[in-house]
């Protein structure tokens, strides 16, 4: 008896606060799904190079009776399916791989290499659980394609590509993403998550991931042998008085209630022990939300670097070069909050409470960003679904520091629990916007 009472508890945890015909529906489908994310997951492409990818799933989409586009903004794809009248709701998936050598040991693992835009070849992993979108966009999909009875509206899918480059959003949008198909009066879109277990779901109201600068900074100076520095202007000394004056433009100078990184993630120079190099080079990430707070970060460094080459004695001619690497700059995403508010009260009704929660804004990045500032009347939205898994989470006692992160070679989301989520929550959020009357 007691064994029958245990078993009919863990069966009520494992069922959806709101079981019904959709959930149903996705789990019968589930398998089919999980063939496709393996494959998806086993032929990663790198960043605007993503023609498999984009092939394979526009033939699905053309299959539920959706008009499709392809070779938007290069490898993109929009696809459109029109259902009466109401508003037009844009979901969007990022589609390409890193260049990462995957070390999983999953037996569908990455064995694919490419050659990466530093010209060196390079293994390719969906190290960002991209993989785990297409699979629910596509899952996505043909539910609302099987539910056109329950929306009234437009809904335009498209596949994104270059969004670790941070230049697919915007190629899309060059390429008439807003001119040559219904513009969107909602944009929507999920990440998977390294810090929150499998099946859960994390929103943020506001802003939600960061602006991304990449800066490069080139020091002068005037080598010679590391026994007579006093015949030489050292630049490896200037650059680390340069490192640590930058982190005052954080912990000085801006509001401590306005978040801001500065880091310094490569330092090179010099060659051999008894050579002062004339050359130091550093490249540097920088994170903000606020515009305010983005010129206050990008002009203090430009600032500092120049004040201690000053202060070093150097020449006009030896000033250090920073370079703002504009062409790669990622705006901080930001939820509307009708529309986050909404779509957070519909998850929570449908997942529980316990599988629903308010999350901090983060400093990463997401060009996903772009579709919103194009044009901000659209209400916009990207929420997180958990992918750690259960086991994974409790050894770890749910800390994130001790799990790997985005990015990892050793990132492994647990596939089934997140893109049946991810794809029951794309389905229930856009319902929300597309409901009849």
């Amino acid at each position: 008896m007691k064994t029958l009472l245990l078993t009919a508890a863990l069966a009520a945890l494992a069922t959806p606060a709101h079981a019904d015909t959709l959930s149903d529906a996705v789990a019968k489908d589930m398998p089919s799904l999980l063939t496709l994310y393996r494959d998806l997951h086993a032929n990663p492409e790198l960043s605007m190079q993503e023609v498999k990818t984009s092939a394979k799933l526009a033939a699905e989409a053309k299959k539920l009776g959706f008009q499709v586009t392809t070779g938007v903004g290069k490898t993109g794809v929009v696809a459109v399916m029109k259902n009466g009248p109401g508003p037009t709701l844009l979901m969007r998936a990022d589609m390409d791989g890193l260049p990462v050598v995957e070390q999983t040991g999953l037996p569908f693992a990455s064995k694919v290499r490419g050659t990466s835009r530093a010209g060196g070849e390079t293994g390719i992993m969906h190290a960002c659980g991209h993989d785990t979108h297409m699979t629910a966009w596509v899952g996505a999909a043909r539910r609302l394609a099987a539910m056109k009875d329950q929306w009234s509206g437009t809904l335009v899918m498209i596949l994104q590509p270059g969004e670790e480059t941070s230049e697919g959003a915007q190629a899309m949008l060059a390429d008439g993403l807003y001119t040559r198909f219904p513009k969107p009066s909602h944009v929507l879109a999920f990440h998977d998550s390294a810090g929150l277990p499998a099946g859960t779901i994390g929103y943020s109201n506001g802003y939600a991931l960061a602006n991304v600068d990449s800066v490069d900074i080139s020091v002068k100076g005037v080598g010679g042998h590391g026994a007579y520095p006093h015949t030489t202007k050292d630049p490896i000394v200037l650059a680390s008085r340069i490192v640590t004056a930058l982190q005052t433009l954080v912990s000085r100078e801006n509001d401590p209630q306005s978040p801001a990184v500065v880091t310094v993630g490569s330092f090179h120079a010099g060659a051999k022990h008894n050579i002062i190099s004339d050359e130091a080079q550093m490249l540097l990430t920088v994170r903000s939300y606020s515009d305010s707070t983005r010129k206050l970060l990008l002009d203090g460094i430009q600032r500092v670097v120049r004040g201690e080459a000053i202060a070093a004695g150097m020449p006009d001619d030896r000033m250090p070069v920073v370079t703002i690497r504009e062409k790669e700059y990622t705006p901080a995403t930001f939820n509307t909050a009708t529309f986050t508010t909404s779509t957070a009260e519909l998850l929570t009704k449908r997942f529980g409470a316990d599988r629903v929660k308010a999350t901090p804004a983060v400093m990463g990045g997401e060009d996903f960003s772009r579709f919103w500032l194009a044009d901000k009347s659209i209400e916009s939205l990207i929420f997180w679904v958990g992918g750690v898994p259960q086991a994974q989470w409790q050894k770890a006692n749910g800390d994130p520091a001790k799990l790997p992160s985005l990015h990892s070679p050793f990132w492994a989301p647990d596939p089934e629990p997140t893109i049946s989520t991810a794809t029951e929550a794309m389905v229930t959020a856009a319902l929300g916007v597309l409901k009849k009357g």
